[in-house]
């Protein structure tokens, strides 16, 4: 066989070897397309920077607690999206324990973490390239504070099998002991719209009323030999959380349910948001790389890449549709004024309706589909994908596809969350203003 011929199979091998299903590596990330360590961010942080870096802002330090006040501020994200936690599963993790938790604030773009007496405020923003990007904050006075960005150490943990080699944010329930420390061997869950609400929220403080519904939040675990056979009563329907530790150490006294199942929800579609951006990219370079080894035309798109895009896509549609999502039995009531502020942000539509309308009797929203189907990340994602993931909607919501994936999804529901979306998303293609 010709050397040159020799030479095309191998690297037509090694395309093909890019193509498959296999989990992803933190050092994969650095490579073509996505080149994540050395591509220029460009997110809700950054431009906060480029603010104080022009001597446009100055960011207002506070004794007590530092830049988070002013910070907070600058990036629209209300104190009352304070979720608080306090088990042992991050990067200031001996500063956290039941008596100083960790404070969470967050809107539909970045979250920001806040320890008690912290050396540093964490970020972590959503880039339209990268997913999701980390940065720390030095907790010290200075003329202009610099948010610096972390790759390898965070990834870790961000971009690890949990999120499918992916950089992203982890929601975790587990079984605290009394320092904060996770009792491993009794297992933990992962947490998103899906989990029941049984499973949520272990080493997690929680105000507001859950009804009957039983819960891990609010549990610290003082015998660590049966932690699973507890009885899950007293620790649920709390709004006074001053047992626990000194709540004038926040900027308030609460952990809102509500806050937590929306971050929650939230934390997920980012993740998978980032993911069919990530998978896209790779399978439509993959597929250059085969082309050119193949004397094929640029446009050239195989049956694998079609697979390869739709198997990126589907898990975003079904859960932006809120496929899977664990049923209420109670009405859940929050402790702040959270659900207002969260509406704030809200597009309506003629009606008066708007995709941020909370239900919390039955399910999380009124019109179960994603809110941040409006956001950058959303409407950057790859064309391919985006092209799949609005057509697959459209179906869905004209009753064209009614499987078992979205069969949650009432005639009316459908009707409402089509009509929302025609009169508040300009940009949808032609064929959305079509009914079936």
């Amino acid at each position: 066989m010709p050397r040159f011929m020799i030479r095309r199979l191998s690297l037509v091998a090694a395309v093909f070897a890019l193509t498959l299903p296999l989990a992803v590596r933190a050092d994969d990330l650095d490579r073509e397309p996505i080149n994540y360590s050395t591509t220029a961010d460009n997110n809700a942080i950054t431009h906060l920077q480029s603010r104080i870096d022009k001597g446009n802002l100055s960011l207002k330090f506070d004794p007590k607690l530092g830049y988070l006040e002013s910070v907070l501020k600058e990036l629209s994200i209300p104190e009352s999206s304070q979720c608080l936690v306090f088990s042992k599963t991050s990067l200031q993790r001996h500063r956290i324990s039941p008596r100083t938790p960790r404070a969470l604030y967050f809107n539909h773009e970045v979250y920001i973490g806040y320890c008690h007496h912290g050396n540093v405020m964490e970020a972590t923003a959503v880039d339209a390239k990268l997913g999701a990007v980390f940065y720390t904050l030095d907790q010290q006075e200075t003329a202009k504070p610099k948010f610096a960005r972390h790759n390898d150490s965070c990834l870790v943990c961000h971009a690890s099998s949990q999120n499918h080699g992916y950089p992203g944010n982890l929601v975790r329930s587990v079984y605290p002991d009394e320092e904060g420390l996770p009792i491993l061997s009794s297992g933990s869950f992962r947490v998103d719209h899906t989990s029941p609400i049984k499973q949520r929220w272990g080493g997690w403080y929680v105000t507001g009323n859950a009804g009957k519904q039983v819960h891990l939040g609010n549990l610290i675990i003082r015998d660590r030999r049966q932690p699973e056979d507890l009885q899950l009563t007293a620790n649920i329907n709390l709004n006074d959380l001053s047992q626990f530790f000194k709540t004038n150490n926040y900027l308030t006294p609460h952990s809102d349910i509500v806050a937590l199942m929306v971050m929650e929800h939230q934390a997920e579609t980012h993740n998978r948001l980032a993911r069919a951006n990530f998978q896209t990219r790779q399978a439509v370079h993959d597929e250059t790389e085969l082309n050119k080894a193949l004397n094929r035309a640029d446009t050239y798109r195989s049956e694998l890449t079609y697979r390869r895009i739709k198997s990126a896509g589907d898990p975003l549609v079904k859960y932006m549709l809120f496929s899977g999502e664990a049923k209420l039995t109670e009405k859940i009531t929050g402790a702040t004024k959270f659900a207002e502020d969260f509406a704030k942000h809200a597009k309506k539509d003629s009606k008066g309706r708007s995709l941020r309308d909370l239900d919390l009797e039955k399910r999380l929203f009124k019109h179960p589909c994603s809110y941040l189907i409006y956001t950058t990340a959303f409407d950057t994602l790859p064309i391919d994908v985006k092209d799949y993931v609005l057509r697959r909607l459209h179906q869905v919501l004209i009753g064209r596809d009614s499987s078992r994936d979205f069969e949650h999804l009432s005639e009316a529901d459908r009707r409402a969350i089509l009509e929302i979306l025609r009169e508040t998303k300009p940009d949808l293609p032609a064929y959305w203003r079509e009914d079936a």
